[in-house]
């Protein structure tokens, strides 16, 4: 974890009496679930989403081709990267700037080799719209990621004149949740927060879990990775929001860190 969270004292740990809600595919939860533990809290997995290969493998090769030979190529998580390595492709062109969502990408991607990796200090669309590389692409922009996310980044560039060459180079499905889930949350102690970094993940809750599931959920407080995720948050009901600074793991549980402590100071 970061040094964000190395003040805390053995006595009491910033989550303490905290169920920290996690809702990443779970691949990606485990090592936050870890984090969790080490800082006091309760996990309880609740994955959105679940990582799949493309339907089409031939297809999603193509297209990886086309957008790693792009000037640009963004890689929009550390699934993408790891599915590129799946179908060796794993490098761009020579010559290609390589953009990174996030620091958890670039570090897939400078173990795939790639060095000179461009990453925003925002962790999501707009911060690599405010990059200067986009602030006037170049005529084509390669994306590799999943069909369907990030649907700001595509257009926004599409705006600014560049052609967008998509990858989907896995696809993101909903998560299979079952009475072990819902049980979870029925007996989950508060109080509670829920990290919520990805649309698709939080529409996938509110349309599979049923009404009881879903009402304990939305009574937590949700931690969120952007300002169009609180906005859609609290439309699908949820009370309490707090945005993170990004949508990195260490960023989330820092903002659930201040928020309980906040509200274990009894100001909250």
């Amino acid at each position: 974890m970061s040094s964000r969270h190395s003040g805390r004292h053995q006595s009491s740990p910033p989550l303490r009496g905290a169920t920290l809600i996690l809702t990443r595919s779970a691949g990606s939860a485990r090592t936050e679930a870890r984090h969790v533990r080490a800082l006091g809290g309760t996990p309880l997995l609740l994955p959105g989403t679940r990582i799949a290969p493309p339907q089409d493998r031939s297809a999603a090769r193509s297209a990886l081709v086309a957008a790693l030979s792009a000037p640009v190529c963004i890689f929009a998580s550390p699934a993408a990267v790891r599915m590129a390595r799946s179908m060796s492709l794993d490098r761009p062109d020579r010559g290609t700037r390589v953009l990174a969502v996030g620091a958890a990408t670039a570090r897939a991607l400078h173990r795939a080799g790639v060095r000179g990796i461009c990453v925003p200090s925002r962790a999501d669309s707009e911060g690599l719209l405010a990059l200067p590389v986009l602030s006037r692409p170049p005529s084509r922009v390669g994306l590799v990621g999943a069909p369907g996310g990030r649907e700001l980044l595509p257009r926004v560039l599409a705006e600014r004149g560049a052609r967008v060459l998509h990858a989907g180079v896995y696809q993101r499905l909903p998560a299979r949740l079952d009475r072990r889930h819902h049980h979870a949350l029925a007996q989950m102690q508060y109080p509670a927060y829920v990290l919520i970094s990805s649309l698709d993940a939080l529409g996938n809750l509110m349309q599979q879990l049923p009404a009881a599931a879903r009402a304990r959920l939305m009574s937590a407080t949700a931690i969120v990775s952007s300002p169009r995720l609180a906005a859609a948050v609290r439309a699908a009901g949820f009370m309490h929001v707090q945005q993170a600074r990004s949508a990195l793991s260490q960023d989330m549980l820092a903002a659930a860190c201040a928020s309980h402590v906040h509200r274990r100071s009894g100001s909250g």
